[in-house]
């Protein structure tokens, strides 16, 4: 402590020497002995006025400390809080204003469809893109494309599902995009199962499309589609599960094509319906639809064979958010910012059905086996991102005057899907 104060001491001396000698005029070099009476002088009032200001501190009963720039002893409080961050509920939270806005834009991802394109479609509103998800108890990291292809190096990673798991896989493309440009190494003839391939990683990312994730099949009169599926919820689509094998990482997600007439069989007996109108068959409901699709793909994953360390996330209903209509009858989406929570229905079907979701993934996770489960859960969110959607801003050439407020803008809020994602993988050890 004494040393301390004597280096302080010190160092005050020198300082007040040159602040003084700075005051006084410059002396003649050729007064040799004039020249040393007056530095000695200035030495002893230097010297003086030192003693006189830091004589309180050497007498203190609490002097002055030194410490170091960095405290060592805050090393428990990061370690606390980086256990706070895994432990915290990254689903719950508010949208909050972030003026930094998208890592990438439409023109610096190379990958970017027509269909989620909404700014060379239009869009002339920015502000969407500048807002972040602030879970209530930590933050959120925004996503780093470089710590992403880390953590999958070597794996396979493949979105299952409908045209929204397309379009989530599509905003996760164009953040890792960033990082390096991959290569387009597998295309099937309608585009609906895609293979992306980033050599620096050697990590493979894959879209796999199945409208119901179980066997559907549409019926058609006199060679023309009906819109009318018979749903096999007993039997799952084998067009993805024939490729679970080779997959490391699978995200899961449907529920829009259930919003049409359908008839659900098990077996070779039809159980019911789905919006068919038909007095002679039970209408289920879409729950009833929902809870039985996924209660089937799950358990098929549980019991695959050949999955190994396969990790499960199922993500939750993304919701639409058609306005004064429906998709085919004039709704549109054309607000610029987000919805308050106060305007938001949580406890609509939207919430219904990812309560169903969840809860199918608890059951799973019950049962025997090696499989890991979770849930990517952004319902909540995004029933207030009603401003995300393409709405008109869209390359519609197959759906002229429809608005699509089910598909969400690149760049856009569906971007804090993959920081949730990313957010999930580092936790992967915690999916049981």
């Amino acid at each position: 402590m004494k040393s301390n104060s004597y280096l302080l001491f010190f160092l005050f001396q020198i300082t007040m020497t040159k602040r003084i000698k700075s005051f006084l005029p410059p002396l003649p070099t050729f007064h040799k002995e004039k020249n040393i009476r007056r530095v000695g002088l200035l030495l002893l009032f230097s010297f003086t006025i030192a003693f006189i200001f830091l004589s309180p501190i050497f007498y203190s009963p609490n002097p002055i400390k030194i410490t170091p720039k960095y405290d060592f002893n805050q090393s428990n409080h990061l370690t606390t809080h980086h256990k706070e961050e895994e432990t915290c509920d990254l689903f719950t939270g508010r949208w909050v204003p972030d003026p930094k806005g998208s890592s990438y834009t439409n023109w610096s991802c190379l990958t970017l469809p027509d269909s989620n394109n909404c700014a060379k479609f239009g869009r002339k509103d920015k502000d969407f893109v500048n807002w972040r998800w602030k879970p209530d108890g930590c933050d959120l990291p925004r996503f780093e494309p470089k710590s992403f292809l880390s953590i999958v190096r070597g794996k396979k990673l493949a979105f299952i599902g409908d045209s929204v798991a397309r379009n989530h896989m599509e905003s996760l493309l164009c953040l890792l995009s960033q990082a390096e440009i991959p290569t387009d190494i597998y295309k099937d003839t309608l585009d609906r199962f895609r293979t992306w391939y980033f050599p620096s990683y050697d990590f493979t990312l894959m879209v796999l499309r199945s409208n119901f994730l179980v066997l559907g099949i549409q019926r058609v009169t006199n060679g023309i589609s009906s819109g009318v599926f018979d749903l096999h919820a007993d039997k799952i689509d084998v067009k993805w599960s024939e490729k679970l094998p080779e997959i490391d990482y699978a995200v899961i997600s449907d529920a829009h094509w259930l919003f049409r007439t359908i008839y659900l069989h098990k077996g070779e007996k039809l159980i019911g319906c789905v919006f068919c109108n038909d007095p002679n068959i039970t209408d289920l409901g879409l729950g009833f639809a929902l809870r039985t699709i996924y209660r089937t793909a799950l358990e098929h994953v549980n019991g695959c064979k050949g999955c190994g360390g396969l990790v499960t996330l199922v993500r939750t209903f993304s919701p639409a958010h058609f306005e004064n209509g429906t998709w085919n009858d004039g709704g549109r989406c054309s607000r610029t910012s987000p919805l308050s929570s106060r305007e938001v229905n949580f406890r609509g079907n939207e919430g219904e059905f990812s309560k169903i979701q969840v809860e199918e993934v608890e059951r799973v996770k019950r049962k025997q086996g090696k499989k890991r489960f979770g849930v990517l859960d952004i319902t909540k969110a995004m029933l207030m991102r009603a401003d995300g959607h393409p709405g008109s801003h869209w390359n519609n050439e197959w759906m002229k005057g429809f608005n699509d407020c089910v598909h969400w803008c690149l760049p856009g809020p569906i971007d804090m899907w993959n920081d949730l994602l990313l957010g999930m993988l580092k936790r992967e050890s915690s999916l049981q």
